[in-house]
């Protein structure tokens, strides 16, 4: 698109971003979680779409990152042990002060603690690849909601309850909006700037021929685990501001929602294209319109119309409407087309 056209249209889609939860006020918890997912799945595409490894696992960093910001937060003012022990029905309250401190520190912990859980886990399972990546991630996940809920220090099955905003609900509700907002936004300006750089180039070399790649001097490994850094720390992030606006979360159903939330992210990059900057973004949107419609107007039927929205993007539009309208229009996408006789020679243009 040409630079004419798409500064207008990004500068009409961030003021829309700002202004959205006045111009729906109605609508401001669903907005929050509209870019809860499009910040995991431009996360998910980092490693899944631009690198080549699809991951399962994904929701570990989101999960980890609610109980790393609430221990955090809660550890500021309050014994953890004490806080979250079900029988001990003491009174907990927090200052205004400690409880912007406690979601600031928490979730800045949050985020670095996971991208060093990525590098951690990624020693081990960057040695398998394809399928086995992607099993070997999800049992990550899946382990570590089975070890959390079985953790009585910080609530074992029964979860944790984080202290109330403290101010207005509506206020609340714009709070996070503009956490989430900020996040998205922020991921959306940094990856489209590490895309065109040679760390961009280098990453899609391993997604192509990791081989090939090894043999021309690049050091893969590094490359592999600075990436899943950077996507679990924004899943992380992410996660930490998730666990503060819901207040109450648990570990299985909530925190790591291996089959809700691990599974989402990967819809919503298969639907919106793998490897691009805004496939994720569209896609995230697409999906979440979807899921709300069907779960409002479609309930006891909306995992039945979810699982037809996956066999047809899978069936018919495998590359995803990114990859679909590249073929159909890729004058969008600044992708000139010869046109050519039938000899097989270009056709000689037009004299004016």
């Amino acid at each position: 698109m040409p630079a004419t056209y798409r500064y207008p249209i990004y500068a009409i889609l961030l003021a829309f971003s700002a202004f959205s939860p006045f111009m729906f006020p109605e609508f401001g918890t669903q907005l929050a979680t509209l870019w809860l997912m499009i910040i995991v799945a431009l996360s998910w595409d980092m490693t899944g779409g631009q690198m080549g490894y699809n991951s399962l696992g994904n929701i570990f960093f989101y999960g980890t990152g609610m109980y790393v910001a609430a221990v955090v937060a809660i550890s500021l003012v309050y014994d953890v042990g004490q806080y979250t022990d079900a029988s001990g029905g003491g009174r907990f309250d927090f200052t205004p002060t400690q409880y912007f401190l406690g979601v600031a520190l928490g979730s800045l912990a949050a985020g670095i603690f996971c991208a060093v859980c990525a590098v951690l886990i990624g020693y081990i399972t960057f040695g398998l690849r394809g399928p086995y990546f992607a099993i070997g991630t999800l049992g990550v996940a899946i382990a570590a909601g089975e070890l959390v809920s079985n953790w009585d220090w910080i609530g074992g099955g029964q979860g944790i309850a984080l202290p109330v905003y403290p101010g207005d609900l509506d206020e609340g509700k714009i709070f996070f909006y503009y956490l989430f907002c900020g996040l998205g936004v922020s991921l959306i300006v940094f990856l489209a700037w590490l895309y065109s750089t040679r760390f961009g180039a280098a990453i899609n070399a391993i997604r192509d021929d990791e081989e090939k790649a090894e043999g021309m001097g690049i050091h893969t490994l590094r490359y592999k685990l600075i990436t899943w850094a950077m996507a679990a720390f924004a899943v992380g992030l992410a996660g930490a501001f998730s666990g503060f606006q819901l207040i109450h979360f648990e570990p299985l159903e909530t925190a790591y929602q291996t089959i809700n939330l691990g599974i989402f992210m990967v819809v919503c990059v298969l639907l919106g294209g793998k490897g691009t900057l805004w496939g994720p973004v569209i896609g995230a949107v697409m999906f979440h319109v979807f899921k709300e419609v069907t779960w409002n107007y479609f309930l006891g039927w909306q995992w039945v119309a979810l699982g037809a929205l996956i066999v047809v993007t899978v069936v018919y539009f495998q590359d995803g409407l990114m990859g679909w309208l590249k073929h159909v229009r890729p004058q969008w996408f600044g992708i000139r087309i010869e046109e050519r006789t039938p000899a097989g020679r270009p056709q000689p243009e037009a004299a004016e």
